[in-house]
């Protein structure tokens, strides 16, 4: 391949745009196709923002391109979990034993924009929106596009798909009989809703990520840079206490009256927001395999889209980016080997996230506030001081670290049966203690 031959990223979102600055930083020419208009230029669609929470692996493939302080200029550090119950005061929890470890909250759109930027200021870049894309020919790369003046096409040597868990290009090798998938959707949907600033202010602790675990539902808010927070509902879409259930005024203020009551004085557009913003879908995209030929790709979402419940989804598909960049430095640029063998590296790690997230679905909706999960906290904690770099929380591994999410699981498997071991061994050995003792009584 020559340096003059053009590479077609589909998808102008957190993935693509990160992929263009990385293909243009190896030399490659490269067309970003975006279905949607720019969005440095329009409104965001309502209801449909779902902050981001940026945590290391996010922070690893943006300090590669030098974007990493830009970015979090407007990122505001959540150290912990603050748990909102029904009554009584919120509960803070500490995402590290040492206290000072946060990921961070950061708008979607904003982070989106900065990519964009940083991606079209670089040579040999180039963007067409409103190109969406409705034919693709994988041996020949022959791309067609619906857009505002009619059908085109375009061609590269290499096409690849950063455009997200519904992706036209996976759709496009679906049909072309390129690979298979496997879509898992969740009977749980979310909507957005807003606190705004109250004085100016914040109207909760910035620092944190609050959280409503209600059972069989949830609410969570992450803080804004304008003192706002967006709050996420996460409901079942059918049935008592599901986003069906409510439709009138009276119904949704007494149910939030009753379940979420700190939320109603904070919330005063509840109602509105409630009833205008839409509920969108979740669930985990499995498909294999990530590549067609050798010239076309998938990565991200678009590739292993996963639920938003470990804040991973824009963090693991960065680091796919990272990864395939490591890749085409092992094959000299050859892509036939590389996007084989990057599917190879990553495909565990997609699973393994994919699993873990799903998990934490039930951790943040039914744990956290049980007095168990909060002792089983504080043990690990002590664990974590204890052993320092020996014993690491899951959920430290995860965040805090670029350690594979394959081997995460894998090593905490390893502690807790060590755990285990350990503590039937003191069970044991109390035993035996009080049974001497006991014998030494008669």
């Amino acid at each position: 391949m020559t340096e003059r031959d053009e590479i077609a990223v589909v998808g102008a979102g957190l993935a693509g745009c990160l992929l263009a600055c990385f293909l243009a930083r190896r030399g490659y020419p490269v067309a970003l196709y975006e279905r949607r208009g720019d969005p440095r230029a329009g409104t965001v669609e309502r209801g449909r923002s779902i902050n981001l929470a940026l945590s290391e692996r996010g922070l690893d493939a943006l300090r590669r391109i030098g974007l990493d302080e830009q970015v979090m200029t407007d990122a505001l550090p959540m150290r912990g979990r603050m748990i909102h119950p029904v009554e009584g005061q919120p509960q803070f929890q500490s995402y590290s034993v040492s206290g000072d470890r946060a990921i961070n909250s950061i708008s979607r759109g904003a982070l989106n924009n900065a990519l964009l930027d940083a991606a079209t200021a670089l040579p040999g870049v180039r963007v067409a929106f409103d190109h969406r894309l409705v034919g693709l020919d994988p041996v020949g790369g022959e791309m067609t596009f619906e857009t505002p003046q009619g059908k085109v096409t375009a061609t590269a040597s290499v096409v690849l798909g950063a455009d997200g868990a519904g992706s036209a290009v996976r759709g496009q090798l679906l049909a072309y009989g390129g690979l298979t998938e496997s879509l898992d959707f969740l009977d749980y949907g979310y909507r957005e809703l807003t606190i705004p600033p109250i004085g100016g202010e914040f109207a909760l602790d910035p620092g944190a990520l609050h959280i409503w675990p209600r059972g069989t539902s949830m609410m969570i808010a992450l803080p804004n840079p304008d003192r706002s927070f967006t709050c996420t509902l996460f409901w079942p879409t059918h049935g008592r206490s599901s986003f069906a259930s409510l439709s009138s005024p009276a119904a949704i203020e007494r149910f939030f009256a009753t379940h979420y009551p700190d939320l109603v004085p904070l919330a005063p557009n509840l109602v509105d927001d409630y009833q205008h913003n839409p509920v969108g879908v979740l669930g985990t995209v499995r498909c294999t395999p990530w590549q067609v030929a050798g010239t076309v790709g998938l990565l991200g979402d678009a590739a292993h889209a996963i639920v938003p419940f470990y804040g991973q989804g824009a963090n693991c598909a960065f680091e796919d980016v990272v990864e395939l960049d490591r890749c085409l430095d092992e094959c000299d640029d050859e892509w036939a080997a590389a996007l084989p063998l990057f599917q190879r590296r990553r495909q565990d790690d997609a699973e393994a996230i994919a699993r873990m997230a799903l998990a934490n679905f039930v951790e943040m909706r039914d744990k956290v506030a049980s007095p168990v999960f909060r002792t089983r906290k504080t043990v690990e904690h002590a664990l974590e001081r204890a052993l320092p770099g020996r014993y690491v929380s899951q959920y430290e591994l995860v965040s805090f670290s670029t350690t594979p999410y394959a081997e995460v699981r894998r090593r905490v498997r390893r502690q807790y049966a060590t755990l285990g071991a350990v503590a039937a061994g003191a069970v044991a050995l109390l035993a035996a203690g009080v049974g001497a003792a006991l014998r030494g009584r008669r």
